[in-house]
């Protein structure tokens, strides 16, 4: 995709005219440009340059080093590779490779048995140990990328891969996340392609960042499948985060009921997997979003039914919904009183358990 193409798609994702766009520019940073200038740069005719990539950074809400990396943009598979070596020593990394080149690589069933461990202990694991492993794993499948139904496994690895950076740090995770849509896209298999998507949102919208990414991907989601799947149902509360975040209380809220029968039709079973979302972890989801609405009863009554049904073993989300009530306290005016139930709640969770969205969800408190 072209800069060009990305400011295109960015803009209409806020649903703003070129004018509007170019408004928004003038008005934040005392410039002059029309709807004209706009339109040259969707069309490629002309490519803004630092300034003008700083500025469409802050209106658009977007990582600068997103629309950088794409005026300087590699291979797809040199950007895989380039980008997976740093956590892993690199001779254990080539040695992967060329492995599993000679050998031909682990079996489709065998990829898919790995990828359902690997969401099972996204869960519970930090994120440092998912990264290093996970990276290895992006360098061996890349490998087999000749097998069409293998893009859709490098698109999931992918899209666990970013969830180890935390959103706001600037380009690794996005710029992972457009990767896994882009995978995705190469798989030809929409279920993935939706999925991809709408995990990305709801990574980026719980966590507050990145958010004209978050809306673009889900509104991309949206777009390839109306059809009830959980990649769906993420697409759709992602963005309802973003819309609380951004103030549009309203969107917020009939996002939530679209989100709610979207579960009704294609909420999981399954307990104890990031590819899932049972009952509990949609209550995780609402539990958040209702505290930033200032929506203190529908917050309670989610915070009460998760609690009923999240298992044991994943202490990590009970101090997500501790920490939603210290959110609820300092927005309520108690910030004091917020930050130190949001801290204490965190403080009680060994350190080996925390997250890189728990961490950014003490900054939320701590900054309302």
């Amino acid at each position: 995709m072209s800069v060009g193409a990305l400011i295109h798609d960015l803009r209409k994702a806020r649903g703003w005219s070129q004018g509007r766009l170019a408004t928004e520019i003038n008005e934040a940073f005392g410039t002059n440009i029309d709807r004209e200038y706009v339109s040259r740069w969707e069309r490629s005719k002309v490519e803004p340059g630092s300034f003008y990539l700083r500025c469409l950074s802050a209106v658009l809400d977007v990582p600068l080093a997103v629309l950088e990396s794409e005026m300087k943009r590699r291979t797809f598979l040199s950007d895989v590779a380039g980008t997976a070596i740093a956590p892993v020593v690199a001779s254990d990394l080539l040695a992967a490779g060329f492995g599993a080149r000679l050998r031909g690589g682990p079996t489709t069933d065998d990829w898919e048995a790995k990828l359902a461990n690997y969401g099972t202990e996204y869960m519970s694991l930090g994120a440092a140990d998912i990264q290093r492993r996970v990276s290895g794993e992006l360098v061996i499948v890349q490998q087999q990328l000749e097998q069409p139904q293998l893009w859709s496994v490098g698109a999931r690895l992918m899209t666990l891969y970013a969830k180890t950076f935390p959103g706001n740090d600037g380009s690794r995770a996005v710029n992972w996340y457009r990767l896994a849509a882009e995978a995705a896209d190469r798989s030809g298999d929409d279920q993935t392609r939706v999925w991809v998507r709408g995990r990305a949102a709801i990574a980026l919208g719980y966590e507050g960042a990145s958010l004209g990414v978050a809306d673009l991907l889900a509104d991309q989601a949206m777009a390839i499948s109306e059809k009830p799947s959980l990649g769906l149902l993420n697409a759709i509360m992602g963005k309802a985060h973003t819309a609380v975040l951004r103030g549009d209380h309203p969107t917020a809220r009939r996002l939530l009921e679209d989100g709610r029968r979207i579960f009704d039709a294609a909420g999981s079973h399954e307990q104890t997997s990031d590819y899932a979302v049972p009952w509990w972890r949609m209550n995780v989801f609402i539990s958040l979003l209702a505290a930033r609405l200032g929506d203190e009863r529908t917050a309670v009554e989610a915070q009460e039914a998760a609690r009923r049904e999240l298992p044991a073993s994943l202490p990590r989300f009970a101090t997500h919904l501790e920490m939603h009530r210290g959110l609820m306290l300092a927005r309520s005016g108690d910030r004091a009183g917020g930050v130190k139930y949001a801290r204490t709640a965190l403080n009680a969770l060994p350190p080996d358990k925390h997250s890189l969205t728990l961490r950014l969800l003490m900054a939320e408190v701590e900054a309302s």
